[in-house]
């Protein structure tokens, strides 16, 4: 053993150039949902459906007891990837095929593996790139009702440590993972409309109309609460929750400061739309594609917009309709030198998008379920 002390300095994560793809990672840690973690993000994201916020009006639908919302159950599962695929990473680029499977409960333990699909070079950064995965959540593993909760594919541009290092050739196809929204039966001996009083009267499936865009009236503003909330997860990207290493080069990243964890800009959109289109709602089925198109900062406020792009029934159902949306998230910045007043902002404000997102959505039809 040497005399003189012994330093090491570990580095975390992975780079651009130790993806591999075929490689599949399975997540270290794993989560089981508590009340408080459930309570937090209900309450902080202003979700209003009383599947989440009533047990009694959940039981009676045939759900076990409330019902995680999917931006929660999405946050929990994106988290105990980061350190594996993000956690050097400058920014998440595009979510693709999210799909939803088994409800998740307080008690239930979510579990996560990755799948390396295709590493590719920037063509104009030789210090980054993209990759692409696909991640599959499950809970309670290994136990009887083992499911698959949710799974997705994204793509994260990732930090080189080395910028001369050769990236990993080839890609690999996403597996076919079985994962169809489980939804409670309808019962026609029910009195579902005994408890109609505990949601919104006008989101029934009945209400909505293609072409029909609504501006929800709700906003947050975000403050630096957003690091503990990203703790709270789990979520360890150091652009997130170090802004010593930002100052040190802060041209490096995006504004120089901490950038809010993508989730949670992704799941307040959910929030603040959800009174006017969730609240009759028996779960998301898919979210085909999101992307984020502006970083959001502490002291910035979340605004959400809904567009209906469709509706159609859902198969076998006769109670329910499929909603097909698009999601969109914004904020207001102050009007600079050469910017343009629009039409879609206060004066002296202009209108950023921050987010995107489109999603499908089983909900009740009134003349079942009022």
């Amino acid at each position: 053993m040497s005399d003189s002390p012994r330093v090491l300095r570990k580095t975390i994560g992975n780079f651009l150039e130790d993806f591999v793809p075929g490689a599949l990672l399975r997540h270290k840690g794993g989560k089981t949902v508590t009340e408080g973690l459930f309570t937090t993000f209900t309450e902080f994201t202003m979700t209003t459906s009383p599947f989440s916020k009533n047990a009694r009006y959940a039981r009676a639908y045939g759900f076990e007891g409330l019902v995680c919302p999917p931006g929660l159950v999405m946050l929990i599962a994106f988290s105990q990837s980061v350190e594996d695929i993000s956690e050097n990473a400058r920014a998440n680029l595009e979510y693709i095929d999210m799909r939803f499977g088994a409800p998740v409960y307080v008690g239930d333990t979510i579990e996560v593996e990755t799948k390396i699909l295709e590493v590719t070079a920037s063509r104009s950064r030789p210090n980054l790139g993209v990759v692409h995965v696909q991640s599959t959540a499950r809970k309670n593993v290994g136990e009887d009702d083992e499911a698959v909760v949710l799974t997705w594919q994204r793509k994260v541009q990732v930090w080189k440590q080395d910028d001369s290092a050769a990236l990993h050739p080839g890609a690999a196809e996403p597996d076919e993972i079985p994962c169809e929204l489980w939804l409670p039966a309808y019962d026609p001996g029910a009195d579902y409309g005994s408890m109609a009083h505990l949601s919104n009267d006008d989101t029934y499936f009945e209400d909505f109309e293609a072409g029909t865009r609504i501006e929800h009236s709700r906003g947050r503003t975000m403050t630096a609460e957003h690091i503990h909330l990203t703790a709270v997860l789990d979520n360890t990207s150091q652009v997130h929750c170090n802004q010593f290493m930002i100052d040190l080069d802060p041209k490096q990243y995006v504004g120089g400061e901490l950038i809010i964890f993508g989730g949670i800009p992704f799941v307040l959109c959910l929030g603040l739309s959800c009174p006017n289109v969730g609240d009759n709602a028996l779960g998301d089925i898919v979210y085909k594609t999101g992307r984020h198109t502006a970083p959001l900062f502490a002291g910035d406020t979340v605004f959400a917009a809904t567009e209906i792009l469709g509706t159609r029934d859902y198969p076998g159902r006769a109670d329910l309709g499929v909603v097909e949306t698009r999601l969109h998230g914004h904020k207001f910045a102050k009007l600079g030198d050469g910017d343009e007043q629009s039409d879609d902002a206060p004066e002296g404000w202009k209108r950023v998008q921050i987010f995107e997102l489109d999603r499908d959505v089983a909900v009740k039809r009134r003349s079942h379920y009022a």
